[in-house]
């Protein structure tokens, strides 16, 4: 369940922390993951970890990259928690055993991914790009404090685990209703971006209206004044 959410922010980093862990033995893999102590794997999963690295700081590619991804990491998040329960017998079945363990990897790594690209989005409605390095690098804190909790002190990732399930549940709605609202109704949505926060945000949101097309007021104002 760690690696899956872990998965689901940055994969290769994800790769590169359990094969580290493994070769330098802090962790025995599941025999179903022992490919990802390959040196040769582990040189691939290198090598795409800094192209995000930068890719990840760089405003809307970090965006693309993120959607690119939603068919690799979520996929990837299920085949962790499959192969991490692999050659332990709970009592229900191989099968059934493998299905549950996909299902429930696939909707954690589900629920990071879709919150970080979420998040992304909302970030790159802001004109600055300071804040994609400062999400960028903490993200990659999270993934690496995540995989080093579940290992060393698993009860306390479980903890966190059900506060991320709790803020999931009431943070990405608003995300991505703030998303529709600046790239839905707006051409512009740097211009948009203040009259998205007031609408969400504001205490006077009423008297914004939708979005104007063109970063202007709207003509119900202008008849107004």
């Amino acid at each position: 369940m760690g690696g899956a959410w872990a998965s689901g922010v940055n994969l290769y980093g994800t790769v590169v922390v359990l094969g580290m862990m493994d070769n330098f033995g802090f962790i025995d893999l599941p025999p179903d993951l022992q490919i990802l102590a390959s040196w040769w794997v582990l040189a691939i999963a290198i090598f795409l970890y800094l192209i995000e690295f930068v890719a990840d700081k760089i405003p809307v590619v970090d965006s693309l990259w993120d959607a690119l991804h939603t068919f690799i990491r979520i996929p990837a998040g299920a085949l962790l928690a499959a192969g991490a329960v692999s050659g332990l017998d709970l009592g229900l079945g191989d099968e059934a055993q493998t299905v549950i363990s996909l299902l429930v990897g696939g909707t954690i790594a589900a629920g990071s991914h879709f919150t970080k690209a979420g998040s992304r989005a909302a970030i790159n409605t802001s004109p600055e790009p300071v804040t994609n390095s400062v999400a960028s690098v903490t993200e990659d804190i999270a993934v690496f404090g995540a995989l080093y909790t579940v290992v060393f002190h698993p009860v306390v990732f479980f903890v966190l685990l059900a506060v991320f399930v709790l803020l999931l549940v009431w943070l990405v709605p608003k995300i991505w209703r703030f998303i529709g609202d600046v790239f839905g109704n707006a051409r512009h949505p740097a211009a948009a971006y203040g009259q998205a926060r007031a609408q969400h945000g504001g205490a006077n949101s009423g008297q914004f209206g939708k979005i104007s097309l063109s970063g202007t007021r709207g003509k119900h104002q202008t008849a107004q004044e």
